[in-house]
């Protein structure tokens, strides 16, 4: 075989004391990540082709290295482990090897303090398909990215498959050196951005389906709404909405989910939030909050409720969809109309443009 064979077979395995057997190597990989749980939105699209193709096509693409970057929590180890437990199940012979950055930091000071230098590196040169998690950790550790740099281009000269993820674009990673950067920039860079709310509609589904929940529509669709950056933790309050559905004998409800996500959207006084808006906007124009939900098209409540919008978009992260959505499920052309004709009104009408002010010192104070 091609594979590069190292001339003792007594080498030391930096991830296991025992002496190194090709065919006994462990990959590292956790095998509950695939591509068939990994959903596939606009969030992740361009990053799960990608990821796709390297693993049907490992080290013969244009995609090396596939560096996939993005923030905590929107599967970024899931999809690079997907590749490598496919390229293993279509590849039972290539040796793939899954580490973080920082293991891997953690086994070279070891190296150096056990005198095995070269075992460690030869070591890294028998993988066919190396996955190295968080390149971040490298940051200022140059004696690590040294070695690192000499694997690297050993392992693409011989046409092997590198696959990294990191919490940033190279361009703006800090502390790691220009020939290793510039290196990054050779294959495909893709991002993770988070997932809109279909996806995470779908993400939930697709858990429920695992896990053989049972969870009302109304519920799925809170949830998708309230936590809408982090996938991890999404995952987690579903496994705690499990756990107290079973524990307390309950149905999965509104109510305990809403407990649920108690720990996680922690909506401070001091953050003005769709509720605040609502409340306020509602005072002010002298209707009630439930008229800003509802279907009627009275023009003191129309108004009302294109404010409330405008606010919303101004001061709260929510997408326009969410925002729609806490507006008696309005679409997002509603609101992108409402934040329209109100900010042209502001334009037109002074008095409008001074109430407008005036609920602006509100939300500001709040905000701090």
């Amino acid at each position: 075989s091609n594979s590069y064979q190292p001339e003792n077979s007594f080498l030391k395995n930096p991830f296991d004391s025992k002496s190194i057997d090709r065919n006994f190597l462990n990959s590292q990989l956790n095998p509950s990540y695939n591509f068939d749980n990994y959903i596939e939105g606009d969030c992740n699209r361009l990053a799960r082709s990608a990821g796709y193709a390297v693993a049907n096509k490992p080290g013969t693409t244009s995609f090396n290295p596939l560096m996939v970057y993005g923030g905590v929590g929107l599967g970024k180890t899931h999809l690079v482990q997907a590749i490598g437990n496919h390229i293993k199940s279509n590849n039972p012979e290539k040796f793939v090897l899954y580490v973080s950055s920082e293991k891997f930091v953690n086994q070279f000071i070891e190296s150096l303090k056990t005198n095995s230098v070269q075992d460690f590196a030869n070591f890294y040169l028998l993988v066919d398909i190396l996955i190295i998690d968080d390149v971040q950790f490298l940051s200022g550790k140059e004696k690590t990215q040294e070695m690192f740099f000499h694997i690297f281009n050993h392992l693409h000269q011989s046409g092997k498959q590198i696959v990294m993820t990191s919490d940033l674009p190279p361009r703006s990673l800090k502390g790691l050196e220009e020939r290793l950067l510039s290196r990054f920039k050779w294959g495909l860079t893709a991002d993770l951005q988070s997932p809109d709310f279909e996806t995470r509609m779908a993400i939930i589904q697709k858990k429920m389906q695992t896990d053989g929940l049972d969870i009302p529509d109304n519920v799925v669709e809170y949830l998708a709404y309230s936590v809408d950056t982090n996938m991890r933790e999404l995952e987690g309050v579903l496994t705690s909405l499990m756990a107290q559905s079973l524990l307390n004998r309950k149905e999965i409800d509104l109510e305990l989910a809403k407990g649920a996500l108690k720990h996680i959207i922690e909506d401070v006084e001091t953050e003005v939030n769709l509720d605040f808006i609502q409340k306020t906007v509602a005072e002010y124009f002298e209707v009630t909050i439930e008229s800003l939900k509802a279907k009627t098209r009275k023009k003191e409540i129309v108004t009302a409720r294109q404010v409330a919008m405008y606010f919303a978009k101004e001061f709260t992260s929510h997408s326009l969809k969410s925002i729609g959505y806490h507006f008696g499920g309005r679409d997002h052309s509603t609101v992108i109309h409402s934040v329209q004709t109100v900010s042209d009104l502001i334009d037109t009408d002074k008095k409008f443009k001074a109430s407008i002010q005036e609920l602006q010192k509100k939300f500001k104070v709040k905000a701090g």
